[in-house]
């Protein structure tokens, strides 16, 4: 029997959605900024000053970015256990290391059953943990690149030190380099959603608009997790 079990909270859902719609926004004005192809003269009401405004809008959008970030870092320390931080950590214990296992078998067709779980699977945690380093790679490589074009400023203060070992061509191709990664990865996130959802039915593509997913009775015994 299925159970409807409250997984995702709102936090983590909302964060999940500006954090889509932001590196869509920030893969679009990216990939502008460093290939402009769009021919632009003084007749428009922009002006010759589109790039500015692509330019403006990708600072914004990275900002909110940001901060969407660090309302789901506090929440992985706030909210329930299935948004917390070990999640991204699950080689630290024996569970799950053995849960990460079980991944391992199951995307690699060594056992046909997917691994038993309420929240994400353990490889799926340690992928988002990689993920959140690429987002702290970006993050500071945008900020160095920002801070070149004011050398008093407060980001060049920051980030200006990378200047004396990387050249700024090797930060910008990094930061282009991580952004492919990304929209990879998020190919790769949509495929594993429909296959997981698919093979669990657990709802887990709505539980990403409601919350709530459904989980068979005798696997939340099994977690000791009461009905929520």
């Amino acid at each position: 029997m299925l159970r409807r079990l409250y997984v995702w909270e709102i936090p983590v859902r909302l964060t999940h959605w500006v954090n889509v719609a932001s590196i869509v926004m920030l893969s679009l004005t990216g990939y502008y900024i460093g290939n402009p192809w769009i021919l632009v003269s003084g007749r428009e009401w922009y002006g010759p000053y589109f790039m500015g405004i692509v330019r403006f809008t990708h600072f914004v959008v990275a900002f909110v970015f940001i901060a969407s970030l660090l309302l789901r870092t506090y929440w992985a320390i706030a909210g329930n256990e299935w948004a917390s931080w070990r999640g991204l950590f699950p080689f630290l214990t024996k569970e799950g290391r053995k849960s990460l296992a079980d991944a391992i078998g199951y995307y690699f067709f060594l056992r046909r059953e997917p691994p038993e779980v309420i929240g994400h699977n353990a490889l799926a945690g340690l992928t988002y943990g990689w993920i959140v380093f690429l987002y702290l790679l970006l993050t500071f490589t945008g900020f160095a690149l920002l801070g070149e074009v004011n050398t008093s400023g407060i980001w060049y203060k920051l980030t200006g030190w990378i200047f004396l070992f990387v050249h700024n061509q090797v930060l910008r191709q990094a930061h282009h380099l991580i952004m492919w990664l990304l929209i990879a990865f998020a190919l790769h996130h949509v495929y594993s959603a429909f296959l997981v959802d698919s093979e669990e039915g657990n709802g887990l593509m709505s539980s990403i608009f409601s919350g709530f997913k459904f989980i068979h009775a005798d696997l939340l015994k099994k977690m000791g997790v009461a009905k929520k």
